[in-house]
């Protein structure tokens, strides 16, 4: 039943706000075109959030894990580009992973420029977890684009945690002596416009978790994205994917614990995965 929900959901709200670009079309005079503004802005709306091919709503009722595909989540910021290259932004997420905390909100700034064929792209970004600290992650990154007309465009970006800790995984903030400083991520993502208005992409991302954090029992792992997005015109697009990653076991929650008989031990207990492979969809407006 949530999963026709939120499915009813997404179409309604992509035809009001079709039908309202359309509106606007034909009632605005035409006009020379504006100069592009340095601000822009996006909302959505997805049925999942996965970070890395992880979910981000995990805690469900009696605080054990969420199990449901449909997890729905509504997310938003803005970015401001300067001519010469220089951008910050800001973009938040609802989530369910810390307990006390209901917003993920990322802050970051970098510098973008052309060198040869490769757009690069160097910054930094903050993750905030403003109900609890203990996720709070910073890391620096650097991106090389190469894109072709008939090939398509190709994305490689690294990105380095400078921070004491890596999303709480090495309990650094709780005196556990481990750091999560040092672990990478390295992301290859691909898109391209296969018929008009219709983009495949796809992306496959590496994850290695810092030594501190490995010796806890966390692998390292693999994990990867594969769909396409339709453009609806206007600034509103569909995008529907496979988002989830590998190393299962090393990333297990209980989601029941089942009945604890004395003398014979626990039954009906059940744990998942947050690497387990979800088909996600997302409406997505920018402004």
């Amino acid at each position: 039943m949530m999963h026709r929900k939120t499915a009813k959901a997404l179409v309604a709200l992509a035809a009001a706000l079709t039908a309202s670009s359309a509106v606007l079309a034909q009632t605005t005079p035409a006009a020379d075109p504006a100069p592009a503004s340095p601000l822009t802005a996006n909302i959505s709306l997805t049925t999942n959030y996965k970070f890395r091919g992880q979910d981000q709503d995990q805690i469900g009722k009696n605080d054990y894990y969420k199990t449901r595909a449909i997890k729905p989540a509504i997310q938003g910021g803005f970015d401001y580009a300067h001519e010469s290259g220089f951008y910050v932004g800001n973009w938040n997420s609802s989530v369910n992973w810390l307990q006390g905390n209901s917003i993920e909100s990322d802050i970051y700034g970098g510098y973008k420029f052309k060198g040869g064929p490769i757009d690069w792209d160097v910054g930094v970004l903050t993750y905030i977890y403003p109900g609890n600290s203990l996720g709070n992650t910073t890391e620096i990154y650097g991106a090389g684009t190469w894109a072709d007309d008939a090939i398509g465009s190709f994305t490689l970006k690294y990105s380095h945690t400078v921070s004491k800790d890596y999303f709480g995984y090495a309990g650094a903030k709780n005196g556990s002596g481990l750091k999560g400083r040092g672990t990478g991520y390295l992301n290859l993502a691909y898109s391209k416009e296969i018929v008009p208005k219709l983009t495949l992409k796809a992306a496959v991302g590496y994850t290695r978790m810092s030594s501190d954090i490995r010796s806890l029992g966390y692998k390292s792992y693999v994990d990867y994205n594969v769909g396409a997005s339709y453009d609806f015109g206007g600034g509103l697009s569909l995008s529907g994917a496979v988002v989830g990653a590998n190393k299962k076991s090393s990333y297990l929650l209980t989601s029941n614990p089942g009945i604890e008989i004395p003398d014979f031990g626990t039954f009906g207990a059940q744990q998942q995965s947050v690497n387990k492979a979800r088909f996600i969809v997302t409406l997505t407006k920018t402004l």
